[in-house]
């Protein structure tokens, strides 16, 4: 299956691309795709380094005649987003991903794909490979981490890099080019719960929220997709009216992804278990009215489960069905500045109980940073009413745009005599490694670019094949005109 994509041009990217896909690279677990771009730069005979935190670098002198061009970095991260179907047996640590060709597309066989960001590193692996491409002095670095905090952008020390350029190449959408970047900061929730004995007399359920689409909660928040855990909740709470008591809840995945699928252990008096199954569907039909266009494949069902030996005492299931309930999800505001983008979201992406605590985990996003401080303390002020601990961690900058940037210049200029039309100038509401990165070397002329990705952080990820191939010859194109220093 995976092999058929070797065939596909460039064949240069695609090989490299190829064997990122035989490597297990979840985010934290991405040792085996270090290990890889270290003998690949060595093998290659190239300058290579590896940081304290597992970040590698590999230079390669410019080619006779550029050597007084400015430097160039490619930069994209070794990690992927480790997401499934409920129905796929697929261990992330261990098995490679299953890549095929769907017509005008290379996706994965029930998991995440990983073009994020792997056509972006074998991109620039084929540049560093290449012997026939003329370009000015060029490292590449590759970061660890990014998926889930960052840490190898956040811990680059400074004065290891030379170059003056930075291309990052994990953007998503081919003829743009992106000049911004949301910040990002993490919600971590802790509220403790009392249980008691299931009282007698009850029926147990499983509660089911699944078949949602989910996707990349920056880029993919604008789209108006749902998120399974606030379906979830909503139900509990017009629930309480039955009796309903809930034993435990596990909903969403990982932080940085729109929640997918919710599920809840509960039980009801038996005298209301008709009520509960019939409300079930009552609520089922809502959900796919209100969400007919966004997620035709929702489904909430309630089955028949093992009775738990414990439930939340009444008073403090209250307050986190409540607190869940009214935590805010998606978009809180639109741009004033560059119409389409959001300025400010969240997403609720994680919560789950254990051990008589009930965990939830947003990932706040804003390319302004006293809103995403506001949005924080206002998702704080909710769950501290109901008792909860709120700890905020993994504060990002965003990236501010620079229109007078050279190689934005450059960019535009040598996209318009490929291509014959001008790129489109934009910011992303996502956290591209860009703003921490030009923290720690400010003089960085940065921009970012890539081929398109649809549906990333999710089993439905998919790389455009044609728009790969522009993105690689463009790349070959504008390191022939990378300004002289």
């Amino acid at each position: 299956m995976s092999k058929e994509i070797l065939n596909l041009e460039p064949k240069a990217v695609w090989k490299h691309f190829y064997s990122l896909t035989q490597i297990p690279r979840p985010s934290k677990k991405e040792r085996g795709a270090v290990d890889f771009v270290i003998k690949f730069g060595k093998d290659l005979g190239l300058e290579v380094i590896e940081d304290k935190v597992g970040n590698v670098i590999i230079r390669k002198p410019a080619t006779p005649g550029m050597e007084n061009r400015m430097g160039v970095i490619f930069q994209g991260h070794l990690d992927m987003v480790p997401q499934k179907n409920s129905d796929k047996v697929h261990d992330f640590e261990k098995d490679p991903i299953e890549a095929y060709i769907d017509g005008e597309w290379v996706t994965a066989n029930g998991t995440t794909l990983g073009a994020d960001n792997g056509i972006g590193v074998a991109a620039a692996m084929a540049v560093l490979e290449s012997k026939d491409i003329e370009h000015g002095p060029v490292e590449a670095l590759f970061t660890i981490d990014e998926e889930t905090g960052m840490t190898g952008a956040f811990n680059l020390e400074p004065n290891i890099l030379k170059g003056d350029i930075l291309m990052n190449l994990d953007s998503e959408d081919e003829g743009e080019l992106y000049v911004g970047c949301a910040g990002g900061l993490d919600a971590n929730i802790k509220l403790s719960y009392n249980v008691e004995p299931t009282p007698a007399g009850m029926v147990p359920y499983k509660l089911s929220v699944t078949g949602l689409k989910g996707g990349h909660s920056g880029m993919d928040i604008v789209l108006g997709r749902s998120n399974s855990i606030k379906l979830l909740f909503r139900f509990l709470y017009a629930a309480e009216k039955l009796g309903i008591r809930v034993a435990s809840i596990d909903g969403g995945s990982l932080r940085n992804a729109i929640p997918r699928e919710a599920f809840a252990i509960v039980a009801v008096p038996s005298a209301n278990a008709a009520k509960l199954e019939a409300e079930v569907k009552k609520t089922l039909s809502v959900f796919k009215a209100e969400f007919s266009a966004t997620e035709p494949s929702l489904n909430f069902i309630a089955e028949k489960a093992d009775m738990p030996s414990s439930v939340m005492v009444l008073a403090d299931q209250i307050k986190a069905v409540r607190a869940v309930f009214g935590c805010p999800n998606g978009v809180v505001r639109m741009s004033d500045s560059m119409p389409g983008l959001v300025e400010t979201s969240t997403n609720l992406a994680r919560v789950y109980t254990e051990g008589n605590v009930l965990f939830a985990q947003c990932l706040l996003r804003s390319s302004v940073d006293t809103a995403k401080d506001a949005l924080a303390d206002k998702i704080s002020a909710i769950f501290e009413l109901a008792g909860a601990k709120v700890e905020l961690t993994g504060g990002y900058p965003g990236w501010k745009p620079n229109p007078s940037s050279p190689i934005l210049k450059v960019m535009q200029d040598v996209y318009n005599k490929k291509y014959g039309k001008t790129p489109e100038i934009k910011a992303i509401h996502a956290g591209l490694e860009c703003g921490l990165l030009g923290g720690v070397y400010p003089n960085w002329d940065m921009i970012s670019f890539g081929p398109t990705i649809r549906f990333p952080h999710s089993p439905d990820e998919k790389v455009n094949i044609k728009t790969v191939e522009l993105f690689y010859d463009y790349i070959k194109a504008v390191l022939k005109e990378v300004p002289v220093k």
